[in-house]
């Protein structure tokens, strides 16, 4: 076994650096971004270093939910990875970035790797056949230890029994093995809090792991078995040697897996940790293959203080960003805003206020005076700077010292204090250059002394601008380009392939270059730029919806309401009634784990107004649980006081999730997203609304009942419907407006 280097950053003749690969469940997100631009940047420095570098990303698209998801969709597996794997390449390639590769789970070279790795392990006696009886999370595609009808302890979401024939991973023999390698590489997993959690795991104690099932067909069949198909975490895992050749009996691959392997770095999501740092290190152990060097997990983006998610409702696209700024403005936020292996908050707010502060009125501003002038003053060409003053030697001085520091952070990864060191020297140019006012004359310098000092600050300024460009050029691509031109320097990408960055240093710029044409770089986003976002998004997430509930928009009307109690449904259990309250929180996206976070109800959720009227449901229909209210109970029906309507909790929510459950003619499961949590409830609908045409639908629950158990799944609330004559046919509430999920009805 190859010892990993505890300092990945140091690597100096070739490079291998890998982002996780995106589970197809649905489209990319700002989230899904961050990791693939984070690696982009890297890539690109490495690359100007001259190092050899691949950068590999893609899409992991096997596994039960994926079959669940495209059979909901109404397409075959294949046709919806194909569908959703575009979208995330089209994002790379709109977004500039510079992967090497883009492996598919469902390509013929990772089928042939992932089995030949299988066969391996299987041949050294590490995989073994039994029958396992366990707890199932479809949504993170993973065995999980908890007891039937509990929810997944990381998404929230109710696990499934599953019984069933597996090919066994002797995981457990590796415990010991597992934190001897911890201790000898300190190095090998960042940040500590991602160390300490997985040795915690490690040292509860580690089970065999099933590495096959045979409820499902969409995978990759076992080697020799193939009513198997191998797990979806061993599949997906095994990307990372199956794209650069592993089991390829071509001679070029297989220089390629020599050359390359061990990777460097996989950049993964803090929620998958455990598959990387304790999964991925064990099989390769038990193949005979060198471990990674390092493994980095970043934290996760919050919207508004809410991991960002689909399931959640608020998530945001990239290409919202890229449209209305510029995708370099995307990166430049996330890589300096937030500090690389914590949680970051993402707002319109603060991604305009950012462009504007360091780009706009920063670099971008510094960039158009010089240039300006430069054509102003000296028709573009360059000045002979003359001999240094003081003021000139402290700029000299600060460059230096960004050129020393800059790399530093850069390759501990810490990038929001490097582009913190660099918007220093920002500064200080600007200084310079505002303190000597090239522009104004006084009126006792002579013409000659004035262009003496214009020649000598422009191109010290110019200078400085270029040594920011330079190291910049990794994280603002686009934009560096554009200066590099402007400063009469040709293309950037060009100087890249000549590897500019290991010879940069005070005095690049020289007199008589010719500068290009001024041009915008960073144009100021006025205040109608979150606005324009926002709309973008509300457009996006209503077309979302739409599709996802496989129609097209339309205003969803609804008459006044009757709470739907699922219990009292004939399917409900007798004796399964439980008092303890549960919250269920579900979230998936990504590879394949993402845990979401509750919240409790945000104070400035607005109040809903429910629309009545809007539907063939008379006016007056009664407001009573799915047993529906007869004559006899109208007639007793009593008055309540304000203070016993303001005990019942309504709010708005939206349906995700919506499936019969086997042998229950009356009941849906639904999972419902209120925007700060999720809900399982049980919902005696089943004869009246076709479960995938619920999907995206927002409704009206009450909020504040307590959980009921039935067919061994818990409920937590009840929908609001209009009962309708003569069968009391529910109709579910809903809004003629756009009101956001949690709002309470008063």
């Amino acid at each position: 076994m190859t010892k990993p280097d505890s300092s990945p950053g140091l690597r100096t003749d070739h490079y291998y650096l890998t982002t996780p690969i995106y589970y197809v469940n649905a489209r990319p997100h700002l989230g899904h971004a961050y990791s693939t631009i984070v690696c982009d940047a890297i890539a690109r420095r490495k690359r100007a270093l001259g190092i050899e570098t691949w950068f590999l990303t893609g899409t992991d698209e096997h596994g039960q939910k994926i079959e669940r998801s495209a059979k909901l969709a109404g397409k075959t597996p294949l046709e919806f990875a194909d569908k959703i794997s575009g979208e995330f390449r089209a994002l790379w390639d709109r977004l500039g970035l510079s992967y090497d590769d883009f492996i598919r789970t469902t390509e013929p070279r990772h089928v042939r790797g992932a089995q030949h790795l299988f066969a391996t392990l299987r041949d050294k006696g590490y995989i073994y056949k039994s029958t396992y009886t366990g707890q199932y999370c479809v949504s993170d595609e993973a065995w999980v230890d908890v007891p039937p009808g509990a929810p997944c302890p990381d998404c929230g979401r109710i696990t499934e029994t599953v019984s069933e024939e597996n090919y066994f991973f002797k995981l457990s023999a590796f415990e010991r093995k597992l934190l001897d390698f911890y201790e000898a590489n300190p190095g090998f997993m960042q940040p500590e809090s991602t160390r300490k959690e997985v040795i915690s795991f490690v040292r509860g104690g580690l089970k065999d792991l099933s590495v096959s099932r045979t409820s499902f067909s969409w995978g990759i069949p076992v080697p020799g078995d193939e009513k198997h198909v191998i797990y979806v975490w061993l599949d997906a895992l095994a990307n990372y040697i199956t794209a650069i050749g592993y089991g390829s009996d071509d001679v070029q691959d297989q220089k390629k897996f020599e050359k390359f392997w061990p990777a460097d770095i996989h950049l993964i999501g803090k929620e998958i940790s455990r598959f990387h740092c304790v999964y991925w290190p064990a099989f390769l152990m038990a193949a005979g293959i060198p471990t990674p060097k390092s493994v980095r997990a970043n934290g996760w983006l919050l919207f508004d203080d809410t991991k960002m998610s689909k399931s959640l409702g608020n998530i945001v696209r990239a290409e919202t960003i890229d449209e209305v700024l510029g995708a370099d403005a995307l990166r430049y936020f996330l890589l300096r805003e937030i500090p690389f292996g914590q949680d970051g908050s993402f707002t319109f707010d603060a991604l305009v206020r950012r462009y504007n502060g360091d780009l706009a009125n920063g670099y971008g501003n510094l960039v158009s005076r010089v240039v300006n002038m430069m054509h102003k003053f000296f028709f573009g060409v360059v000045p002979d700077s003359g001999a240094p003053t003081e003021t000139e030697t402290a700029l000299r001085a600060a460059a230096e010292r960004t050129i020393t520091e800059f790399p530093v952070a850069f390759d501990e990864f810490n990038f929001s204090e490097a582009l913190k060191i660099l918007w220093t020297l920002v500064a200080e140019t600007d200084g310079y250059l505002t303190a000597n006012a090239p522009w104004k004359k006084p009126a006792d310098r002579s013409d000659a002394d004035h262009e003496t000092l214009q020649a000598r600050v422009l191109a010290n300024a110019a200078e400085s601008i270029r040594i920011i460009t330079a190291l910049v050029y990794p994280i603002l691509p686009a934009s560096a380009a554009k200066v590099w031109q402007q400063l009469g320097l040709g293309e950037i990408q060009d100087a890249a392939k000549k590897t500019f960055l290991t010879e940069i240093k005070w005095g690049g710029l020289k007199p008589g270059t010719k500068f290009g044409e001024p041009a915008p770089l960073f144009p100021r986003a006025e205040k109608d730029a979150i606005e324009r976002m926002e709309n973008l998004e509300k457009q996006n997430n209503a077309s979302a919806v739409d599709a996802a509930a496989g129609k097209q928009a339309e205003p969803m009307h609804a008459p006044a309401a009757t709470s739907v109690d699922p219990t009292s449904a004939p399917d409900a259990t007798p004796g399964e009634h439980t008092a303890t309250p549960t919250t269920v929180a579900p979230h998936h996206t990504g590879t394949p784990v993402e845990t979401a976070t509750v919240h409790p109800v945000p104070p400035e959720i607005a109040s809903a107004r429910l629309a009545t009227g809007a539907t063939d449901a008379p006016a007056g229909t009664p407001l009573t649980p799915e047993t529906h209210a007869t004559p006899a109970a109208e007639e007793e029906k009593q008055f309540i006081t304000i203070d016993d309507f303001t005990k019942v909790e309504l709010r708005v929510a939206q349906i995700l999730v919506a499936e019969r459950i086997p042998k229950a003619d009356k009941l849906l499961r639904l999972e419902v997203d209120l925007g700060y949590e999720k809900r399982q409830i049980l919902a005696g609908i089943a004869q009246y609304y076709e479960p995938e045409k619920l999907i995206g639908r927002k409704i009206v629950i009450v909020a504040n009942l307590a959980p009921r158990k039935m067919r061994g799944l818990e409920s937590n609330g009840m929908l609001l419907a209009a009962s309708l004559p003569p069968d009391g046919s529910p109709v579910l509430a809903s809004f003629l407006e756009d009101v956001p999920l949690g709002a309470r009805l008063k």
